[in-house]
């Protein structure tokens, strides 16, 4: 999709790869609606890069139908959403409350799918348009100690596919791309700092580029960085083998 001239969806715009997201975007000439908790981070970031914004909360359902509705009358139409707002969780579930398993999916995956659902209409009635579900290595290769968040992000690729197919020759592309380790807030706010020597923390401005080429190519699947790919990989063709590997090296 040729991204000068359209209009895009950020959700959790205010930081990280959101934020990051939202600038790349306006960079390649798109119209950004930025979609977040914090009011003052997103009008911060309009005044920076121009379009507008609209504080949410994206565990109210009735955020979906909001964000999609200010763009559309704002701004005349919707090609884009970048459902990237999400948050996690270090700790065994056994010392979970109810209500952070209940935020954990209600962000990382109802929100997700309630956007998608309130874009598509308009999306296809144009036969164009783009979903981007930002999901998370830990979807792919599951973590120990971050069950519900793995869970939720393995959620978010089991959405995708079969919608992809759905999708097919409607002009409309699902595009997944799964960030392993970004320097951001993201570990300060789980409950535990990020301690490994690898893999390496990325900046976000490397996951927002990889989700305007998402945008830009209808590319299905992303992995950044790419290599995180070989331990899904295993764990696929060799499961026992991967488990042997995950007690090893963690």
């Amino acid at each position: 999709m040729q991204l000068a001239g359209a209009v895009a969806v950020v959700t959790g715009a205010g930081h990280g790869i959101g934020r990051a997201t939202a600038q790349a975007l306006a960079q390649q000439g798109a119209t950004v609606v930025a979609a977040g908790l914090s009011e003052g981070e997103l009008a911060s970031l309009v005044q920076e890069i121009g379009g507008s914004y609209l504080p949410v909360d994206v565990r109210d359902p009735a955020h979906a139908g909001d964000v999609i509705k200010h763009a559309v009358e704002r701004h005349g139409r919707l090609d884009v959403v970048v459902a990237n707002a999400g948050i996690g969780h270090a700790g065994a579930v056994a010392g979970m409350t109810a209500e952070r398993i209940c935020d954990l999916v209600d962000i990382n995956v109802r929100a997700p799918l309630l956007i998608t659902r309130a874009a598509l209409p308009g999306m296809l009635e144009r036969g164009r348009g783009s979903i981007v579900l930002v999901s998370s290595i830990a979807g792919r290769v599951p973590v120990t100690g971050e069950a519900v968040y793995s869970a939720t992000k393995a959620a978010i690729e089991a959405f995708a596919e079969p919608l992809r197919e759905e999708l097919r020759g409607t002009g409309v592309t699902v595009s997944t791309v799964a960030p392993g380790v970004v320097a951001s807030h993201f570990f300060d706010e789980r409950g535990a700092p990020y301690q490994r020597r690898y893999p390496r923390p990325v900046p976000p401005e490397r996951i927002a580029d990889a989700i305007v080429q998402a945008v830009q190519n209808g590319t299905p699947q992303t992995v950044v960085p790419r290599w995180l790919a070989l331990p899904a990989r295993v764990r696929g063709l060799a499961p026992g083998v991967f488990r042997l590997l995950a007690r090893r090296f963690g």
